[in-house]
């Protein structure tokens, strides 16, 4: 990894964080539309994502981007072993265009199939989590660590739903087994603060199916501050752990082998 890409990384995250928090104060609103008829994508989703690329390909020609608003797709991503951009110009945008603090700037940097430094900005708090392999886990300029619990009755657990409704029942009954198993739950609408939130404490456990550009960042932070980061089901043959999407699970080392059999128990409808 070039030596100047953590802290690229974190002023360009910071830059687009005070981007979008300027957006949405401005005169004129923000403009809305929606992808694919369900999801929420406004004007400054667009202004960041190309501020963010623009800023990469100049500092860095030769590296892949991939950004869920202008290259949301990529073939073989899990054989590709250069270097990858992997970037969410406004996680929880639903909360960013209705007002609510809960969103963020996520950025992540791979190479050889493995994230080597993430970043992820909410500028409407001031906070900025940052980590770098090996190199722990950062909230601004404090190191943190994920929480000691050890009892799932004790346990916050946040998770989220998606915007195409199919089938909801594996959701559903996930849900509720979490609930009645569980402390409480939050269902905050920002997947890389969420994870970031187990990195630091503020929650104790998080799984929900994702897109690679809402989990990149956050999933290297919150392995960098002691949580375990993986799957509450196999990951299919041929796939990257690392980059794999869906059934995410993030908790301490105590938790998670707790709520990986409380998921898989919801998901046999067992309830006792």
């Amino acid at each position: 990894m070039h030596p100047d890409i953590p802290s690229f990384t974190r002023t360009l995250a910071e830059a687009a964080g005070e981007l979008i928090r300027r957006e949405r104060l401005a005169a004129q609103g923000l403009s809305t539309a929606y992808k694919g008829g369900a999801e929420l994508v406004t004007h400054a989703d667009l202004k960041a994502d190309q501020f963010i690329c623009d800023a990469i390909r100049a500092r860095f020609p030769g590296h892949r981007i991939l950004a869920e608003e202008s290259a949301p797709t990529m073939q073989d991503l899990s054989a590709w072993q250069g270097p990858l951009w992997i970037i969410d110009p406004i996680d929880g945008t639903v909360n960013y265009a209705q007002g609510h603090f809960q969103s963020a700037v996520s950025i992540a940097y791979a190479e050889q199939g493995r994230v080597l430094c993430g970043v992820v900005s909410n500028p409407f708090v001031s906070e900025t989590f940052h980590a770098v392999v090996g190199g722990g886990a950062w909230l601004n300029d404090s190191p943190i660590q994920v929480a000691t619990k050890t009892e799932l009755r004790r346990a916050i657990v946040a998770t989220g739903f998606p915007y195409i409704k199919g089938d909801m029942r594996p959701i559903v009954r996930r849900l509720a087994l979490v609930l009645q198993e569980c402390a409480d739950i939050r269902r905050l609408g920002a997947a890389s603060l969420d994870i970031c939130w187990v990195a630091m404490g503020r929650l104790d456990g998080y799984y929900e199916n994702l897109s690679l550009w809402d989990f990149a960042a956050a999933q290297l932070i919150a392995r960098e501050a002691g949580a375990r980061y993986g799957h509450f089901k196999p990951v299919p043959e041929g796939v990257s752990q690392e980059f794999h999407d869906q059934n995410i699970l993030v908790a301490n080392a105590a938790l998670f082998p707790q709520l990986h059999d409380l998921l898989n128990r919801a998901d046999a409808g067992v309830d006792d």
